[in-house]
């Protein structure tokens, strides 16, 4: 299985530059901001932010495994964050946000890439090629520090610049205390996954051995 290792990540690489280069290239293209502002707005988006940290994950354990950034991803802990990550893009886009709008032609296509098929193949990646022995219950506090700067970093630009990037973190509609009430379901949800993929980790772990 571990021969497949690297093919797998070559793949996920490849579809995932394409998928967010893509995107990049039509928000770019049809930006109706000044280019500074379209470029904060783009990377203010947790599916770009993600879908590129998986970009770069695959890149590095590609090109340079031994680096101390390769060493640094490949730490099963590191791989399980970011897989809770991705997976987490793909609950909420799927079960929220899909209806939101309806792309066509290729952003049709690089749509589905970034919120469905990079992270159900990302998903396959940490079952048949991480090891899961060292997980413990306390990583899953340690992963909520990456959602919960995103969300206090969204919610203090978007009060300056009246832009956040999901309608359920939109102070502006929302209001404080109902924005504050999402933002506390989100962390939950993060929570409550980071805990099922250690406790499904430590599954497999005691399976297998």
């Amino acid at each position: 299985m571990q021969r497949l290792n690297k093919p797998f990540l070559l793949i996920v690489a490849l579809l995932e530059w394409f998928a967010v280069s893509t995107q990049f290239y039509f928000t770019i293209s049809n930006r109706l901001q000044p280019l500074t502002e379209t470029l904060i707005r783009f990377f203010s988006y947790f599916t770009i932010l993600t879908n590129l940290m998986i970009a770069i994950y695959c890149s590095v354990l590609l090109l340079k495994p031994l680096s101390k950034t390769g060493l640094f991803f490949s730490q099963q802990k590191n791989t399980t964050a970011v897989t809770v990550y991705i997976v987490i893009v793909e609950i909420i886009y799927n079960t929220v946000l899909r209806g939101l709008w309806k792309p066509e032609g290729l952003l049709r296509l690089v749509d589905e890439l970034l919120h469905l098929i990079i992270p159900a193949l990302f998903f396959v990646y940490w079952l048949a090629f991480t090891k899961k022995n060292f997980l413990k219950w306390k990583d899953a506090f340690a992963w909520l520090l990456y959602p919960l700067i995103y969300v206090i970093y969204i919610l203090i630009r978007g009060n300056f610049s009246g832009f956040y990037p999901y309608p359920f973190i939109d102070m502006d509609k929302l209001g404080v205390a109902k924005t504050l009430v999402n933002a506390g379901f989100v962390t939950l949800l993060f929570l409550l996954i980071s805990v099922m993929f250690i406790g499904l980790g430590k599954l497999i772990n005691r399976l297998t051995k």
